[in-house]
């Protein structure tokens, strides 16, 4: 059976100007191609740069795109991969502060908990329905999206290149 293909974006939301040229070649090496990104000036951290990048690509290339932009503590990225056939989506969140956060996702985009980490989030919340609600955002990478969120706004409007990988 052959892997199903789909696509994604890779959202860099702030790299030091120095990184970039790194980055294209761990993202292109994750690609199986070279590539070059449109970088653009990140707006509300002076000195950083952001880029937006869609792929398409085979079932995984979502996870080597995170694996491959990982270790570096000054960068703020987002990837995710859309599903397909008989295949779940995913979605990775890094920043500096909190590391990397990992969801698989729904038809629509949805995070999806697992029946486990809920169960957890209950025992370590039972009778304290703020450190249940805690829990719970954690579990849905909720001070992931805080952080990142004016990182997001910052590129509204911006240029987008896509990336093919027949790979």
């Amino acid at each position: 059976m052959s892997t199903p293909m789909t696509k994604g974006v890779l959202f860099v939301h702030s790299s030091p100007r120095a990184l970039c040229p790194h980055l294209e070649w761990a993202a292109g090496r994750a690609l199986g191609r070279a590539i070059s990104f449109d970088w653009e000036d990140q707006p509300i951290l002076r000195g950083a740069q952001r880029a937006e990048v869609f792929w398409e690509g085979p079932h995984g290339t979502g996870a080597a795109l995170a694996s491959a932009l990982r270790g570096w503590e000054h960068l703020r990225y987002e990837v995710s991969e859309d599903p397909a056939q008989g295949v779940d989506g995913a979605r990775w969140m890094h920043t500096p502060d909190l590391g990397i956060f990992y969801a698989q996702t729904d038809s629509i985009g949805n995070v999806v908990v697992p029946e486990d980490r809920i169960r957890y989030a209950m025992e370590v919340g039972a009778g304290n329905a703020a450190e249940l609600q805690r829990e719970l955002r954690v579990a849905l990478g909720q001070p992931w999206d805080d952080e990142l969120e004016p990182f997001r706004h910052a590129g509204d409007g911006s240029s987008v290149i896509w990336l093919h990988n027949v790979g």
